[in-house]
């Protein structure tokens, strides 16, 4: 995941969240997004 852009990591957050993927894998997306200090830039959705 290192190799994405800020940008598309977002992107990807959103749409693994709009497809309803797995679980395991949105955490994934979300360590990574904690990683780079981008959480101000996403809103959770429950």
């Amino acid at each position: 995941m290192e190799h994405l852009s800020d940008e598309l990591l977002i992107e990807s957050y959103y749409k693994a969240n709009e497809l309803r993927l797995s679980p395991d894998f949105v955490s994934l997306i979300e360590d990574e997004i904690y990683r780079r200090g981008l959480s101000q830039k996403i809103r959770y959705t429950s």
